[in-house]
């Protein structure tokens, strides 16, 4: 689990999972289900979605893209936006 953002507005948190060592040797690494994927807590609305897949892949080439042109914040804000609206669990705390 990293933090790759943190404001005001949204938080992103990338997972990849890995396999338990003691599992690589006896499964299929390419039939092994793994657990990647991005979350976006949306800190107003107070609700988070978890993206996976193909959406996680076009969520991350997405921010390479604004990365690439020098974005201001208000630009990445804008397209996390996109993807935070997404969200429908509520964040709740243990």
């Amino acid at each position: 689990m990293h933090m790759l953002y943190n404001s005001p507005s949204y938080i992103v948190v990338q997972f990849d999972v890995p396999l338990p060592h003691n599992l690589t040797d006896t499964i299929d690494p390419a039939m092994a289900l793994r657990r990647e994927g991005f979350e976006i807590v949306d800190k107003f609305t107070r609700k988070e979605i978890f993206i996976e897949g193909a959406l996680a892949q076009q969520f991350q080439e997405g921010v390479e893209s604004l990365i690439d042109l020098g974005p201001d914040v208000e630009d990445l804000e804008d397209f996390i936006g996109l993807y935070a609206q997404l969200g429908q669990q509520p964040v709740v705390m243990h």
